[in-house]
């Protein structure tokens, strides 16, 4: 397991055109296991998600995102798939479909690299919005 700092950079836009950005710089653990990689950290305040520990298993091109804590989720994304899954929070529990247009991982043997997503969420067949996450390992 190495430590790693990661730079996390959030884009989510409205169907309305408006956008929101959240950016943090934080520490977290990777590793491989099995020829996936594991990526580790502790949400923040900024994030919106404190208390909640995220879990990335990078499978070649298909990620996984697991959430636990305050906030508990998992979501695939898969460039041209559609997976739904159930979104727990404080306030209860909602259907979350993700649709992923595009997956790009680039991790080098000494652990540094860049994770960048581009997707599409559908919150309880109500609020859809398009998404692009930069994750930066250094």
């Amino acid at each position: 397991m190495k430590n790693v700092m990661l730079k996390i950079k959030g884009r989510q836009t409205s169907t309305e055109g408006e956008e929101n950005v959240i950016e943090l710089i934080t520490e977290g653990k990777l590793y491989n296991k099995n020829g996936s990689y594991y990526l580790v950290y502790d949400e923040t305040e900024i994030s919106g998600m404190e208390g909640s520990t995220t879990t990335l298993k990078i499978q070649g091109h298909k990620i996984s995102m697991k959430r636990f804590g305050n906030n508990t989720s998992s979501l695939i994304f898969e460039k041209g798939q559609r997976h739904i899954t159930e979104y727990m929070t404080a306030y209860g529990d909602m259907t979350l479909e993700v649709v992923t247009d595009k997956v790009d991982v680039n991790i080098s043997e000494t652990g540094k690299g860049n994770i960048d997503l581009s997707y599409r969420l559908n919150l309880s067949e109500n609020i859809e919005s398009n998404n692009h996450l930069t994750i930066d390992i250094m």
